[in-house]
C-alpha cells in the first residue's frame, strides 16, 4: 500500500512551510526504494517562500543570512519529502536563487567583465548583478528556456574568458543533503548544452565557435566531479536538453568529444544523461547511446513518444533507461494504466533491473502541491496532479512495475480519468461548431497595412516617433491590497470600482504630464495578463497557490483550461471606456492574444492545441469588436508567448506558425481600417520567425529589443522589409537601472538606420508592472525626451 498522505509543518525563523510527507514509523528514510527518479523540483516553495525572501533581500529589508536560511529550509523540506515518498534517485543542485544556467556560469567563473568581479567564490552581489543588472551596468540577456515559460540567463562567452571554479554550490548542496541522511544525485547543466545555449559576448565575432571553448570548461567540470566523488556521490546527472534540437554533425561530435574527455574523471560514478522536451533524432540518439563513461539515459516519453521506437530498436545492453512517463509540464493526473503498459513494454527491452520510472522533465514547470488548493471543486481536483502528487505517481508506477501495485490507487486514478472524459463541463457543442467553421478562411483584413496606417493617422494625428508604453504600470502594495480585499469581500464593489478608477486617473494624468502620445490605463484591475481573462472565460479553472516560476522571483499562476472556451460577457470594455473618458489622447484597449493565453495556461490534453486556440481566438474577437463599438480606436492584442510555443524541431514549425498566426488574425479581422491593431512580443529570439510576424498583419508591433543587445535590428539590417508600425523596445524594464536620454536617443538612432522614420514607435521593452514609480517616472521622462530630441533633429535635417 502507498503510505497515507499527510502534511507536516516545517518551521524556520522567517517562514513556515507546509509540504506533504508520508506517515511511517522511524526517522526520515525511504519507505520503498523502488527504481524511481525525479528530474528536478520547483524551488519557490509551496507558498512562494523563496520569492518573498529574495525580494526582501533585494529591498535591503533582510540579510543574506535570512535569505540563505529560507533556502536551506526549502531544500531540506524538498529532499525529505522525496525520500519519504520513496524516490530512490533524488536530485540535488536543482535549487537556484535565480536560474540554473546562471548557476553554471557562476560555477565556471564566466562573469562578463562589466561586473568587475575579481575572482574567488562568487557571492550574491555579483550573482544578482548578472541576473538583474545594477545601478551602473545592465543585466545579462534573458530568454525562454526551450519552449517553456521559464527564462534563463544567457551566458556571454568569447575566446578571452578565463574560466575558473568559482561556485561550489553543487558540492555544497550534495553535502547538505547527505548531512540530512538523504543521498542525492547532483545535477549539472551538461558542458555541451551550456555552450550551445550561450552567445558570443559583445565585441566577439558572430562567427566565433562557442564549442571551441569546450577544452577550457571541461577542466572545471573535472574539478567539480572530483569533489563530488570525494564527498561520496555515486550518481551524477548531466542535463543535456540541447540533444533534442536539430543539431549538425559538428555539434553532435562535441558531445562525443566532451564525454570521452571526461571519461577517466567519471570512472567510479554512475552517469545519467538527461534529455527532455521532445524526441531525439536518430542521429542524436545514436550519439547519446555511444557516449563514453555513461551509465544511464533519460528521455521525455510524454512529448517524445517516437523515442520509444528508437529504444525498442537499439538500446545498449547493460545500461539504465530513465523513462520519463510522468508529465513535468502539465497538471493533469497521469493515466497510470497507460503509463504502466508503456513501462512494461520498455522493461521487456532493457531488463527489469535497468528500468527507472521518472518525470518527463523537471517539475519546475508545474505547480507545487494540490494539497494547498482550497477553491478547486472536487471533480476538477480529481483530474489533477501537481509536483507533489507527481512524485507519488512516479513511486506508484515504480512499485507496480516491481509487483507491488496499489490496486486502490490505480482504481481511483482510472475513475478520475473516466470522469474527465464524460463530464458535461468539458464539452460545448456550439463552441466546437463555431471553431470548426473557421477552417475555410484565412481571416485577413481586406485593406493592406499601408492604406490602413494612412487612414489611422488621419484619425489619430500622431507625431513622428510616437511614444507609448506596453500596458501595465507599477502594481503598488496599496493596489494589491485593494484587489485582495475585494476578492475576500472585505470591501464593496462600489469601493473597489472607486479605488481602481482613482488609480487609472493617476496613471492617465502621469502619462499626460510626461507627454506620452498613446496612453494605457495601467491595468490596475488585473492580477495577471492571462489569469485576468481566464477568470472571465468559460472552460477555465483557477488555483490559489498554483504558482510556477517564470524568472528570478517572478512567478505566474497559469489558468487550467479543462473545457471548451467561450466569452459570456465583455471583459475589458468598462475599464477601457472609463480610461478613454479621462483623456483626449488615444487610449489603448489592452487584451491578451489567444496564442499567449494558450501557451501560458495549463492546456487540456484531450484535443489538439490548435482547436483550443481557435476557441480562445473567437472569444477575443468578440471583445475586440465590443471595444471598437465603445469608441476605442487603438487595441493592443499581446502575443508575448507566440514565439515560445514554436516547436523545438524545425520540421514542425510551419504547422504551428500557420495556426498560431491564423488565430491572431481571427481576433481582429472584423474591425474598421481606422481601428489600429497593436501586438506585443517579448523575450524570445524572433529573427527566425520574422516572416510569420509580418504575416500576423498587425498595424503596429512593439517588441523586446534592448535587453537582447538589439539583436532584433539585425533582421532589418539583413534586408527584411517591414511596412507596418514597429516599436523595438528602447530600454529594459526588468532591471531597476534608469537609462539616460542620450542612451535612449542612441538606441533610436540605431533603429532609424534600418527602419523608416514613419513606421518607428518609441516604447519600453515590456510592461511596467514589476517596477517602482521611482524608476518608471524618470525612465519614461527620458524616453519621451529622447523621442522629442530626435524629432527636432529629423525636422532640422529636412
Amino acid at each position: 500500500m502507498i503510505p497515507s498522505l499527510k502534511s507536516f509543518h516545517f518551521f524556520s525563523s522567517s517562514t513556515e512551510f507546509l509540504l506533504p510527507i508520508f506517515s511511517f514509523s522511524g526517522s526520515i528514510s525511504v519507505c520503498y526504494e523502488m527504481a524511481s527518479h525525479v528530474v528536478g523540483y520547483p524551488r519557490m516553495g509551496p507558498k512562494r517562500e523563496l520569492k518573498f525572501a529574495l525580494e526582501s533581500f533585494w529591498d535591503k529589508k533582510s540579510s543574506a543570512e535570512d535569505l540563505q536560511k529560507v533556502a536551506t529550509d526549502l531544500r531540506s523540506a524538498i529532499w525529505k519529502q522525496m525520500a519519504a515518498a520513496g524516490i530512490k534517485y533524488i536530485p540535488s543542485n536543482t535549487f537556484s536563487y535565480y536560474d540554473q544556467v546562471l548557476d553554471a556560469t557562476s560555477m565556471l567563473g564566466a562573469v562578463p567583465p562589466r561586473y568587475s568581479w575579481n575572482g574567488g567564490e562568487i557571492g550574491f552581489d555579483t550573482y544578482f548583478s548578472m541576473a538583474r543588472g545594477n545601478a551602473s551596468v545592465p543585466a545579462m540577456e534573458m530568454t525562454k528556456w526551450f519552449d517553456t515559460n521559464y527564462h534563463f540567463i544567457v551566458p556571454e562567452l568569447g575566446p578571452d574568458v578565463n574560466f575558473s571554479y568559482a561556485s561550489h554550490k553543487a558540492v555544497d548542496e550534495y553535502k547538505e543533503a547527505k548531512a540530512l541522511g538523504v543521498d542525492t544525485v547532483p545535477v549539472l547543466v551538461g558542458p555541451v548544452s551550456y555552450l550551445l545555449l550561450s552567445k558570443p559576448a559583445k565585441g566577439v565575432e558572430k562567427s566565433f565557435s562557442l564549442l571551441s571553448l569546450l577544452p577550457k570548461i571541461l577542466p572545471i567540470y573535472k574539478e567539480v566531479l572530483s569533489e563530488l566523488k570525494a564527498a561520496g556521490a555515486s550518481w551524477i546527472q548531466f542535463d543535456e536538453p540541447t540533444l533534442i534540437l536539430d543539431l549538425d554533425s559538428h555539434q553532435l561530435q562535441a558531445f562525443t568529444a566532451a564525454y570521452a574527455d571526461l571519461e577517466s574523471t567519471l570512472s567510479g560514478l554512475n552517469v545519467l544523461i538527461e534529455t527532455y522536451f521532445a524526441d531525439l533524432t536518430a542521429e542524436a540518439y545514436k550519439t547519446l547511446v555511444g557516449l563514453k563513461g555513461v551509465t544511464a539515459y533519460g528521455f521525455d516519453l510524454v512529448r517524445g513518444t517516437q523515442t520509444i521506437d528508437l529504444v525498442k530498436s537499439n538500446f545498449p545492453k547493460g545500461k539504465y533507461l530513465f523513462a520519463g512517463v510522468v508529465d513535468g509540464r502539465n497538471i493533469w493526473a497521469n493515466d497510470l494504466a497507460s503509463s504502466l503498459s508503456t513501462l512494461q513494454q520498455l522493461e521487456a527491452v532493457v531488463g527489469k533491473d535497468k528500468l527507472v520510472v521518472s518525470t518527463s522533465c523537471s517539475l519546475l514547470h508545474t505547480a507545487v502541491d494540490l494539497v494547498n488548493e482550497t477553491k478547486l471543486d472536487d471533480e476538477i481536483k480529481s483530474w489533477l496532479a501537481f509536483a507533489a502528487q507527481k512524485v507519488i505517481e512516479v513511486n506508484a508506477l515504480a512499485k507496480a512495475l516491481a509487483g507491488e501495485k496499489d490496486e486502490a490507487f490505480f482504481v481511483a486514478n482510472a475513475a478520475a480519468q473516466a470522469s474527465r472524459k464524460s463530464s458535461p463541463r468539458v464539452t460545448n457543442e456550439a463552441v466546437q461548431k463555431a471553431a470548426a467553421a473557421l477552417k475555410g478562411s484565412d481571416h485577413r483584413r481586406v485593406t493592406n497595412v499601408s492604406a490602413r496606417l494612412d487612414a489611422q493617422q488621419k484619425k489619430l494625428n500622431l507625431p513622428v516617433l510616437p511614444t507609448t508604453t506596453i500596458g501595465s504600470f507599477p502594481q503598488t502594495l496599496e493596489l494589491r491590497r485593494v484587489r485582495r480585499e475585494f476578492k475576500a469581500n472585505k470591501i464593496s464593489e462600489d469601493e473597489y470600482v472607486k479605488a481602481i478608477k482613482e488609480e487609472i486617473k493617476k496613471v492617465v494624468d502621469l502619462q499626460e504630464e510626461l507627454d506620452i502620445d498613446v496612453l494605457v490605463h495601467g491595468e490596475p484591475e488585473r492580477n495577471d495578463m492571462v489569469e485576468y481573462f481566464g477568470e472571465q472565460l468559460s472552460g477555465f479553472a483557477f488555483t490559489v497557490n498554483g504558482w510556477v516560476q517564470s524568472y528570478g522571483s517572478r512567478c505566474v499562476k497559469p489558468p487550467i483550461i479543462y473545457g471548451d472556451v467561450s466569452r459570456p460577457k465583455p471583459m475589458t470594455v468598462f475599464w477601457s471606456s472609463t480610461a478613454q473618458s479621462m483623456t483626449q489622447r488615444p487610449m489603448k484597449g489592452m487584451l491578451t492574444g489567444p496564442v499567449t493565453i494558450l501557451n501560458w495556461s495549463f492546456v487540456r490534453n484531450d484535443q489538439p492545441r490548435f482547436e483550443t486556440c481557435y476557441q480562445i481566438a473567437l472569444a477575443i474577437k468578440d471583445e475586440v469588436e465590443d471595444l471598437e463599438k465603445a469608441g476605442i480606436n487603438v487595441i493592443q492584442i499581446d502575443e508575448a508567448a507566440l514565439r515560445e510555443g514554436l516547436p523545438l524541431r524545425k520540421s514542425e514549425h510551419a504547422f504551428y506558425l500557420k495556426w498560431a498566426v491564423h488565430s491572431f488574425r481571427i481576433t481582429n479581422c472584423g474591425v474598421q481600417d481606422t481601428t489600429q491593431i497593436h501586438t506585443h512580443m517579448c523575450y524570445s529570439n524572433f529573427n527566425d520567425i520574422i516572416h510569420s510576424i509580418i504575416d500576423m498583419d498587425a498595424d503596429v508591433i512593439t517588441i523586446e529589443n534592448s535587453r537582447s543587445d538589439e539583436k532584433l535590428l539585425s533582421v532589418f539590417r539583413e534586408g527584411v522589409k517591414y511596412g507596418a508600425g514597429i516599436g523595438p523596445g528602447v530600454y529594459d524594464i526588468h532591471s531597476p537601472r534608469i537609462p539616460s536620454t542620450e542612451e535612449i536617443a542612441d538606441r533610436i538612432n540605431k533603429m532609424l538606420a534600418v527602419l523608416e522614420t514613419n513606421i518607428l514607435w518609441v516604447n519600453p521593452d515590456c510592461g511596467l508592472k514589476t517596477r517602482k514609480y521611482a524608476e518608471v517616472k524618470p525612465a519614461l521622462n527620458n524616453m519621451v525626451a529622447a523621442a522629442k530630441l530626435l524629432r527636432t533633429q529629423l525636422a532640422s535635417a529636412k
